[in-house]
C-alpha cells in the first residue's frame, strides 16, 4: 500500500540536490510520467494563489483540502522540503475497506461506483480525447480491485454538456464513498516533516490532504516534490484505464501527455524553466 522514508536532511540541500536524491529513490520504483500538460516530470505541490473553482485549476495548486482521491500514475510519491504552519496532513485509507464496507452496508449504492462516470481532464486534453474521462470509481479485473476516483473533478465534468449526468443515487453513492474515507477508524493519518519521502500505491489506496496555513515568509511555505512512477512488473489494469493512463502497457503507463509536451523539470529557487533533466 505505502511506505515512508523518514530524516533525509533537505535543510542542507539545495532544491536540485534534494529533487536529484527523491528522482534517484523513485526510479528504483519505477519510470517517471509526466504529472501536467507542459510535460512535468518533478511537480511542485505548493499553493500558488489559485482557487479550485477554476475548472482548469488542479487542487495540489491550493491550500485547499484535496479530499480523497487517487492520481495518474501506479506509484505517487512526495518529498517533503517544508512542511505548513498548520495542517496538511496527510490521509490514507485502503480501497479494499471502502468496498467492504460498502458492500456490507449499501450494496446497492456500490453498483452505481462499479459503473463508468465522467470525470473532467481539468483543460489537460490529451489528442483526440473528450475533455473528460468515462472511468468507473470502482473497477473489478482479473481478481483486483482498482480505485479511479477525485470528487471534486466529478462533479466539474457536469459542465459538458454530453457528460453522462449525475443522478441522486450517484450523489447518495458518491456522499457515502466520502463519508466512508472521513471515517477516523477506517483512514491513516500522519504528517510529513522536512525530509519525509511517502510513497502510494495508487491502484490500492486513496489519499488525501487536509488543509492547510501556509508561514508569511515565502521561503518557510509548505513545498512538497511530487514523482508519478510506473512499476515494470506490476499488475495488468482494465483497457478503460488507457483514456486516462495513455495505455496499459505495465511499465509504461499513466501521466499526461497533451500534443507538443516534452519531459522537463521547473525549478523554483533558480530563474530557470528550460526543460532540463537531473
Amino acid at each position: 500500500g505505502f511506505f515512508v522514508l523518514r530524516g533525509l536532511p533537505v535543510a542542507t540541500y539545495t532544491e536540485r540536490k534534494a529533487a536529484t536524491i527523491f528522482y534517484g529513490i523513485g526510479s528504483h520504483l519505477g519510470n517517471v510520467r509526466s504529472q501536467d500538460a507542459a510535460g512535468n516530470i518533478l511537480g511542485h505541490v505548493r499553493n500558488v494563489g489559485l482557487n479550485s473553482a477554476d475548472p482548469n485549476v488542479r487542487v495540489y495548486q491550493t491550500c485547499e483540502r484535496q479530499t480523497f482521491h487517487t492520481d495518474s500514475s501506479d506509484v505517487v510519491g512526495l518529498l517533503c522540503l517544508n512542511p505548513a504552519q498548520s495542517g496538511g496532513i496527510s490521509l490514507l485509507i485502503s480501497v479494499e475497506t471502502i468496498y467492504n464496507e460498502m458492500l456490507r452496508i449499501r450494496p446497492d449504492l456500490l453498483q452505481l461506483l462499479l459503473e463508468p462516470i465522467a470525470t473532467d481532464r481539468r483543460g489537460e486534453i490529451p489528442e483526440g480525447t473528450l475533455p473528460y474521462m468515462l472511468i468507473p470509481v470502482l473497477s473489478w479485473y482479473q481478481n483486483h480491485l482498482t480505485p479511479f476516483y477525485q470528487r471534486q473533478y466529478i462533479e466539474s465534468a457536469q459542465r459538458f454538456p454530453d457528460a453522462p449526468r449525475l443522478t441522486p443515487a450517484h450523489i447518495e453513492a458518491l456522499d457515502f464513498l466520502d463519508a466512508l474515507c472521513n471515517d477516523s477508524a477506517l483512514h491513516l493519518s500522519m504528517t510529513l516533516e522536512r525530509g519525509d519521502c511517502q510513497f502510494v500505491y495508487n491502484h490500492a489506496m486513496l489519499h488525501d490532504r487536509t488543509e492547510y496555513v501556509d508561514f508569511a515568509e515565502p521561503e518557510k511555505r509548505r513545498h512538497l516534490l511530487r514523482l508519478w512512477l510506473s512499476v515494470p512488473g506490476d499488475r495488468e489494469l482494465p483497457e478503460v484505464f488507457a483514456s486516462r493512463f495513455g495505455s496499459v502497457v505495465v511499465g509504461d503507463r499513466g501521466g499526461i501527455v497533451v500534443p507538443g509536451a516534452e519531459f522537463r523539470v521547473t525549478w523554483t529557487d533558480e530563474s530557470r524553466s528550460d526543460g532540463s533533466t537531473f
